[in-house]
């Protein structure tokens, strides 16, 4: 393993140590960025620190944001007006009913996967959805540490990539390159 890759890896934990921590991670992401590139510079013997960040990471991140913004931000608005308007509740809600409240974590589930397939963008969901799954699993006596896992079943796994045509960023990505 090289010293590049050491410092990726090195960098990812201390990102998620210090993140832990209360560091805000805006601030830690560019400075370890920095640093990981620092060692593979060191590594390879071509250390151009500033001309790498500016030139590279700055450009190809300037046009993924272009690129990628409206399908975030039409995504997040969209989740925004389906949490104020009660919709998302009312989803789960009915979910819930059908299902009873036993099955509180596979109406929660449900719920994420109908309403990221629908549109919401799944960093949404979470928000959206979270408030819903602490009250119902209070009322069924599921420790809320359940809860993460329930979400990211229903809005990280299956709806992201097992089915097709969900209208999120990760679909349409490849889209450019599958000629669709």
């Amino acid at each position: 393993m090289g010293i590049g890759v050491i410092g990726i890896i090195l960098s990812l934990i201390l990102l998620m140590y210090l993140a832990y921590r209360g560091i805000s991670v805006l601030i830690l992401a560019p400075i370890l960025a920095c640093f990981a590139a620092l060692l593979n510079g060191f590594a390879t013997g071509d250390i151009h620190i500033l001309a790498t960040y500016t030139e590279v990471f700055m450009k190809s991140l300037g046009g993924y944001v272009m690129k990628y913004f409206p399908l975030f931000l039409l995504g997040a608005i969209f989740g925004k007006v389906m949490d104020d308007t009660g919709a998302a509740k009312s989803i789960a809600n009915v979910i819930c009913e059908k299902l009873g409240k036993k099955r509180a974590i596979i109406s929660i589930v449900l719920a994420c996967a109908i309403l990221t397939y629908g549109g919401v963008s799944l960093f949404v969901v979470a928000f959206a959805v979270y408030p819903i799954a602490a009250e119902l699993f209070r009322e069924v006596g599921i420790p809320k540490r359940f809860i993460p896992g329930a979400i990211a079943l229903g809005a990280f796994t299956f709806t992201m990539t097992a089915l097709p045509g969900t209208p999120q960023i990760q679909n349409a990505i490849p889209m450019q390159f599958f000629g669709n």
